[in-house]
C-alpha cells in the first residue's frame, strides 16, 4: 500500500463522532457495550521491551475491571506491522486492542513505502498511556572536554572518522532525531544501526562509538555510575529525571523536541461508543499512582487522553514528521 502524505479524513472522523459520543455522556463500559469477560493486548513489542512493560503495568490496574482478566499477547516485529495486522484480523467487539508507540500512525506512513495496513483507516485511536523523554550520551571515546551539543558539533568536525553515531533502528525517532540534528547542521557524522537499544549501549560504553540518542530511562544507571555523559534532552522542559541537563531547546535547537510516546488503538471496524467506554476504563487505570510510580522505574512518565485528543496529538505529529523525513531522505523497508 502506497502512502503520501493523507487526507486525515479517518482520524478526524472518528474525532467527531467520538467527540459527540463524549458530548452525550456515556456512563460506564458495562453499560455502554456487552459486557467483555476478558480484554486482549497487542502489544507491538517483544517481552521485556518498553512497550511490553507499559502494556503488562496497565493490565495489571485493569484486571478488576473484566471477569477473566487481561491478557497481552507479544507480537513484536516489522516495525509494529505484524501486531497491527493481529488488530485488523481481530473481533470488531471490543475484546482487542493494540499497545504500540504512536509512531505507527505518525512516522511510519511517511518512512515506510509499503505498510501491512492503512493507519488512517484500521486504527482508532483509544488513549494516550506512557511518555518518555529522549537522550543524547557520549561515551568514553568523546573527551570529558564536550559538555555540550556545540562542543559535540565541533569535536564531530575535528574528528569525522571518530563520528560514529549510534540509534536502535533506521527510522526509529531516536534516528531521526540524529538526523535532524548532525544532517542540517552539516555536522560529518556516520550512522551506526543496531538491532535495538542494548547492543547500541554496549557499543558506546565500550568506545566503538562516540554517541548514541536513546530514551532518558536507558541512559540514567550508566550515567548515574560515571560511564557515560548526557549532553542533552529531547523535550520542551527538562526532564523530571535528569533535570540537570539542558534541553536541546535551551542549547539553540527550538524546533528539536521529540518524546516517545505509547498509545492504545482499536481496530478502525469498532464502534465509537465502544472505543469510548474502553478509553474511559483505561483512563482510569493510567491515572492511578501506583502505575506512575512503576512507570517512573524506567524513566517514563504515566499519560492518558480521549480518543480526540490523541486523534489531534496524531495529525499534529503528522504535520511535523512528513516534511522532516522528505527532508532528511530516510527511507526504511
Amino acid at each position: 500500500m502506497n502512502h503520501h502524505p493523507p487526507s486525515r479524513r479517518a482520524f478526524l472522523g472518528a474525532s467527531g463522532a467520538l467527540a459527540t459520543v463524549l458530548t452525550l455522556g456515556l456512563p460506564d463500559l458495562a453499560q455502554a457495550q456487552s459486557p467483555i469477560d476478558q480484554l486482549r493486548i497487542l502489544c507491538s513489542g517483544p517481552a521485556g521491551s518498553i512497550p511490553d512493560i507499559v502494556a503488562r503495568r496497565i493490565a495489571e490496574q485493569l484486571t478488576s475491571h473484566y471477569p477473566r482478566g487481561v491478557v497481552v499477547d507479544n507480537r513484536p516485529g516489522a516495525a509494529g506491522q505484524i501486531a497491527v495486522t493481529a488488530l485488523k484480523s481481530a473481533p470488531a467487539d471490543g475484546a482487542t486492542v493494540l499497545l504500540a508507540q504512536g509512531a505507527i500512525a505518525t512516522v511510519y506512513p511517511y518512512l515506510y513505502a509499503k505498510l501491512a495496513y492503512d493507519p488512517f483507516v484500521d486504527l482508532q485511536p483509544v488513549s494516550l498511556a506512557a511518555e518518555m523523554t529522549l537522550g543524547l550520551a557520549v561515551g568514553p571515546a568523546v573527551p570529558d572536554s564536550v559538555i555540550t551539543i556545540r562542543d559535540l558539533a565541533e569535536w564531530m568536525r575535528r574528528n569525522p572518522k571518530a563520528a560514529n553515531v549510534g540509534s536502535p533502528g533506521t527510522g526509529t525517532l531516536p534516528h531521526l532525531l540524529e538526523e535532524m540534528l548532525f544532517r542540517e547542521g552539516n555536522v560529518p557524522w556516520q550512522h551506526v544501526v543496531y538491532a535495538g537499544g542494548p547492543p547500541a549501549m554496549v557499543d558506546l560504553l565500550g568506545g566503538q562509538i562516540a554517541a548514541l540518542v536513546l530514551p532518558e530511562g536507558l541512559l540514567r544507571q550508566h550515567r548515574a555510575s560515571g560511564r557515560l555523559r548526557v549532553l542533552a534532552t529531547s523535550g520542551a522542559q527538562r526532564s523530571t529525571y535528569l533535570p540537570d541537563v539542558a534541553t536541546l531547546v535551551e542549547q539553540g535547537y527550538p524546533d528539536l523536541v521529540v518524546r516517545e510516546w505509547f498509545s492504545f488503538f482499536m481496530s478502525g471496524r469498532v464502534a465509537a461508543a465502544t472505543v469510548d467506554g474502553a478509553s474511559q476504563a483505561l483512563r482510569r487505570a493510567i491515572a492511578r499512582p501506583e502505575l506512575a510510580a512503576a512507570f517512573a522505574e524506567s524513566g517514563m512518565v504515566a499519560a492518558s487522553s480521549t480518543p480526540a485528543t490523541l486523534a489531534a496529538r496524531i495529525a499534529t505529529e503528522q504535520r511535523y514528521w512528513a516534511p522532516v523525513i522528505r527532508a532528511t531522505g530516510v527511507r526504511a523497508e
